[in-house]
């Protein structure tokens, strides 16, 4: 009979089932994406009808829920991207899309920014804030309501909506994600996310620190 601590030095990585994440496009692709031990490993394109051993069941009801994070804020899945009723209910204006593979449904009806971004730990989100915060702010100024996107509206898309808050509202990384959790209760950036969101919290303090001590010094000279 082995012990605990047999089992735990017999452990490996290896034996673990890897995580995959499927895309369906508008045109019925496939795109799996693919990581194991918080590493991209393979993402792969497959056809319409193949099947992949990933490991989990199918949902195929739709997630039309949007999460209000201001009035000209919202945050959802590719379900509420691509379905115009839902669109119109909330008067989006703009649509950006940080989903891998997702196409754009409405071109002729909306404002559109995409930016692939993968949803894999080691994915540097904090690269793609400027952007993204740039498109958001732009529709802002345009009196428009913006909704942001990924595949499920639960990792990429809370963490750039997050990240937004923060640098807009100048609040911590705690207070935005309980902003947009309450908004969107089904948000779960993944933990590469999270520990980037706090590193930019910090990064954040640091600056307005500096900023500090450098209007210090210039009212003391």
């Amino acid at each position: 009979m082995h012990s605990l601590n047999q089992e735990i030095k017999a452990f490996s990585r290896n034996n673990l089932r890897k995580q995959c994440t499927r895309v369906t496009t508008l045109t019925g692709k496939k795109i799996i994406e693919t990581w194991k031990d918080a590493r991209i490993h393979v993402v792969e394109e497959v056809e319409p009808n193949s099947e992949g051993d990933c490991g989990y069941v199918q949902d195929l009801s739709l997630d039309l829920q949007v999460g209000v994070i201001k009035p000209w804020l919202l945050l959802g899945s590719q379900d509420a991207a691509h379905d115009l009723d839902t669109l119109k209910k909330h008067k989006v204006t703009h649509i950006l899309n940080v989903a891998y593979g997702v196409e754009n449904a409405f071109l002729s009806d909306f404002t559109y920014k995409s930016i692939s971004i993968l949803d894999v730990p080691d994915t540097n989100i904090l690269s793609y804030f400027p952007e993204c915060f740039e498109f958001i702010e732009q529709a802002k100024m345009k009196d428009g309501v913006v909704l942001v996107h990924c595949n499920a509206g639960i990792s990429r898309a809370a963490a750039v909506v997050i990240g937004f808050l923060m640098n807009s509202e100048e609040i911590s990384f705690n207070s935005a994600h309980s902003l947009v959790k309450n908004a969107r209760p089904s948000i779960c950036p993944n933990a590469g996310f999270m520990e980037q969101l706090r590193a930019y919290q910090q990064s954040k303090e640091s600056k307005k620190c500096d900023k500090i001590q450098e209007l210090k010094g210039d009212s003391s000279s």
